[in-house]
């Protein structure tokens, strides 16, 4: 499970949305205008199937086409089976001060800015997440500015400072904390409207991608996926059913976290806090992503499952000091040769059924009391799990990284529950004060080239 003790920036989050309903907030327009369950348009993927509208946009640039498409300064787009954008003929060089290793060093950099995307539903939070090459010695800064409502814009917002490594030639990745204009704020890794009750919405963003290098160095790195989700969830406790359409299973890896305990509480304070690297190395290795004896041997040799140490390490945020930033996680997983990763919001259950149904696991964030879902037995503020299938019945088939061992990772949860927890935005936590939910938060790792039916799959649930 996420570290409870610590109020994070997502607690403050959480604060802010339970102050707004405290005040007797009014619910944000669309909410109000959300059609009821059963209504919207026929899915392209499933006739029969009848979808609402989405209140969520996730939208990337991937292709040659989109790299050339954006503001270049001295980056260079290249073609081939993974298109991509690498430094061509650096912008400058800039001075970096590493906030958690005093280091200063100079960078070279250059830079590619996007099209400007107009949300097809003004949002009240953003999400961005990447896929990227980051040999030694290399870096990258993705950076967010957006256009209020009323037409104003936000400052340029760092959402993310990454790499791959932690050796000496690298930084020590990093989300920025103490970034607001009194309107909007990140909160690690998610831009949110400060106070949604005003009906103040993003009505477009753009992303700035900065490319960083050691002076002198001919090394790059290279960037195939940039892209963001933007939503506008509405608020609330409880979710309509969905009805049960798809039953299978998922044969993917089972690793339990709490098997490591008290190892390396550099990363979060060890096993018990990493749900999230824990539940990407199951999908990572569903996806036949493995490591190599080589990347492992740091790892006391006596610990068994050394890759989920591995994964708790290079997925671990230095400023929010956990492994559980989300973009990072999808990041990480994008390193394993011939995968790619994102992060956004599924609507319902069936949208899961739709991409277990295509192969596609799906890693989901959720928060709950211990009476709220039969069979969990604990309570959690905030938890990462696999979902790999469905039971007859249409009850969830989870990998629960929360369990003793790895042969108790596989769980059933009660369709109902699990659908609640997990889709809900509100929620009472055990002192009985209100507190936010995640929305339906998920990752998608999935192959760089997908299958026909994979990528109908995945079209059906908004990514690209």
């Amino acid at each position: 499970m996420s570290r409870v003790e610590q109020p994070s920036r997502r607690a403050l989050l959480a604060a802010a949305v339970a102050a707004a309903a405290a005040a007797g907030g009014a619910i944000p327009a669309a909410a109000q205008a959300a059609p009821a369950a059963g209504t919207g348009t026929r899915d392209g993927a499933d006739p029969d199937r009848v979808t609402a509208p989405r209140a969520v946009d996730y939208h990337a640039w991937t292709t040659f086409k989109d790299w050339r498409s954006g503001t270049a300064k001295g980056v260079r787009a290249v073609a081939g089976a993974r298109p991509g954008v690498v430094i061509g003929t650096p912008a400058g060089t800039t001075d970096y001060t590493d906030p958690h290793t005093g280091t200063t060093a100079a960078w070279e950099y250059a830079a590619w800015t996007s099209p400007v995307h107009r949300l097809p539903v003004p949002a009240t939070e953003v999400i961005a997440s990447w896929n990227a090459h980051t040999p030694a010695g290399t870096w990258i800064q993705v950076e967010l500015e957006g256009t209020y409502t009323d037409g104003t814009a936000t400052p340029w917002y760092v959402l993310g400072r990454w790499t791959a490594g932690d050796g000496e030639q690298d930084i020590r990745r990093t989300s920025v904390d103490d970034q607001s204009d009194g309107r909007s704020s990140v909160w690690t890794d998610t831009f949110s409207i400060d106070d949604a009750s005003t009906g103040l919405r993003l009505v477009s963003y753009r992303l700035r991608l900065t490319l960083h290098r050691r002076p002198g160095t001919r090394t790059t790195p290279t960037v195939w996926r940039l892209g963001a989700m933007g939503s506008d969830v509405p608020d609330r406790f409880t979710v309509p059913a969905s009805t049960p359409r798809h039953a299978g299973e998922l044969r993917v890896p089972r690793y339990s976290q709490e098997i490591h305990k008290g190892q390396y509480p550099e990363y979060d304070n060890g096993g018990e806090a990493w749900c999230s690297p824990t539940s990407s190395q199951m999908i990572i290795e569903y996806w036949g992503g493995r490591l190599t004896e080589e990347q492992l041997a740091w790892v006391d040799p006596s610990y068994a499952d050394p890759q989920i140490c591995h994964a708790a390490r290079y997925t671990y945020d230095n400023q929010y000091e956990g492994c559980g930033n989300w973009p990072f996680n999808a990041a990480y997983a994008a390193t394993f040769k011939g995968l790619q990763g994102v992060v956004t919001r599924l609507g319902s259950l069936t949208d899961l059924e739709t991409l277990i149904a295509a192969g596609i696991p799906a890693i989901t964030s959720q928060s709950f009391l211990a009476q709220e879902l039969t069979g969990a037995g604990y309570g959690t503020s905030g938890h990462l799990m696999t979902v790999i299938g469905f039971t007859a019945d249409g009850d969830v088939i989870a990998n629960d990284p929360a369990s003793d061992d790895n042969d108790a990772v596989r769980r059933v949860y009660k369709r109902r529950e699990w659908e609640n927890i997990w889709l809900r935005t509100k929620r009472y936590n055990a002192s009985g004060k209100v507190v936010s939910g995640t929305g339906g938060v998920c990752y998608l790792y999935f192959p760089a080239h997908p299958s026909p039916r994979q990528r109908t799959a995945l079209a059906a649930v908004g990514v690209r």
